[in-house]
């Protein structure tokens, strides 16, 4: 099979579990050297997935390639590859230089070639050399994670694969740990596949995100792309707070519906007479219409909230149509005394992305 350059190919992979399909024929290539995450809701399939990537479920049918060998068939034990759990399962009785050099003494490396590659390691993670002899029960949760790295690097793997190893840690140290995990794979130069829900996480770590719902990919892309061109209703709504007009085009190409007026100098949608579509727009390119001016696209409605979001303001605003309608501000722009305000919203079409046969 020498379709692809890539390092990791799956071909039509399915996974059923009785008469229940956790996955529906999933296609994926991974380049070598690439930060790969896979987001999805629980129940998507993502931890199924990465189950039968490292080996620990077998594929009801499908193939999974690493370089030109096929390895669905591959125990975990013979695979190139490890895993870095939630959990993180390292063995509390032992040191942290005995929990890194684990993998090493099951290959029956020499105890001298352990210690130095451990040490090795410690440096890469940035833990001081002196912690090889410290137990793992005296380590803190960031430097518990940091060991479980070096422990997997040990391995010497040709892809690490990470399932949701920064879930269970306060935001201050997730925040810390994402861009560690950033830095170390630009310095180890490994593939990366990361398995989260958490949208903010893989936005700041990954080359490419793919987005999974129900057992397939939605989308697959870099971040700014499926943030900013989704091509569903459920990937704009997983990538955050989002505005979903539904409209349908004129003979002119004039959108209607929802309640949106549609200035006389806006570009005609591409849609086709009488077909329908969701036309999307983010919360922060949505102004109230006395900001400036004239605008592609205005809705009337009245603001219901206000939330406080650090450095933004966030306003709900029912329009006569009943919809909600989310506008982000920064702090400096708050809008005074804005709750049960009338209000005019406006939004360009640049800031506009159509979806089409939602």
């Amino acid at each position: 099979m020498m379709e692809s350059n890539s390092l990791l190919r799956l071909r039509n992979v399915v996974k059923q579990f009785g008469s229940f399909t956790a996955l529906h024929g999933v296609d994926l290539d991974i380049e070598e050297g690439e930060f790969f995450t896979i987001v999805g809701p629980s129940g998507s399939g993502k931890s199924t997935l990465i189950r039968l990537l490292v080996g620990m479920d077998e594929v009801t049918s499908g193939e999974i390639w690493l370089r030109d060998k096929r390895i669905d068939q591959t125990p975990a034990n013979l695979r190139p590859t490890c895993m870095v759990f939630q959990s993180l399962a390292l063995f509390p009785h032992m040191t942290v230089g005995q929990n890194i050099e684990f993998p090493l003494k099951l290959r029956k490396e020499a105890p001298g070639k352990r210690r130095a590659r451990a040490l090795e390691l410690l440096d890469l993670l940035r833990l001081p050399r002196d912690y090889y002899d410290k137990r793992i029960s005296q380590c803190s949760g960031g430097e518990r994670q940091r060991v479980a790295l070096a422990r997997a690097l040990a391995f010497d793997p040709e892809i690490l694969f990470f399932d949701e190893p920064l879930s269970a840690l306060d935001y201050r140290l997730r925040k810390t740990l994402e861009k560690e995990l950033k830095d170390l794979h630009a310095r180890t130069g490994k593939t990366f596949v990361y398995i989260t829900h958490s949208l903010e996480e893989a936005m700041v770590m990954s080359d490419r995100i793919a987005i999974m719902n129900a057992g397939v990919f939605e989308q697959i892309s870099v971040a700014d792309e499926i943030y900013s061109a989704p091509v569903s209703r459920f990937v704009a709504e997983f990538m955050g707070e989002v505005n979903l007009f539904d409209v349908t085009a004129d003979a002119n190409g004039t959108l209607n519906g929802s309640g949106l007026t549609t200035g006389t100098d806006t570009p005609p949608s591409d849609l086709s007479a009488g077909e329908t579509g969701l036309l999307m727009v983010r919360p922060e390119d949505v102004q109230f219409a006395r900001e400036d001016g004239r605008h592609h696209y205005t809705i009337a409605g009245q603001v219901v909230a206000e939330y406080a979001l650090g450095s933004r303001i966030q306003y709900e605003v029912e329009t006569e149509t009943g919809q909600t309608v989310s506008v982000e501000k920064l702090r400096e722009h708050r809008l005074p005394d804005a709750e049960g305000q009338s209000v005019i919203l406006g939004f360009s079409s640049d800031a506009t992305h159509m979806i089409r046969g939602a």
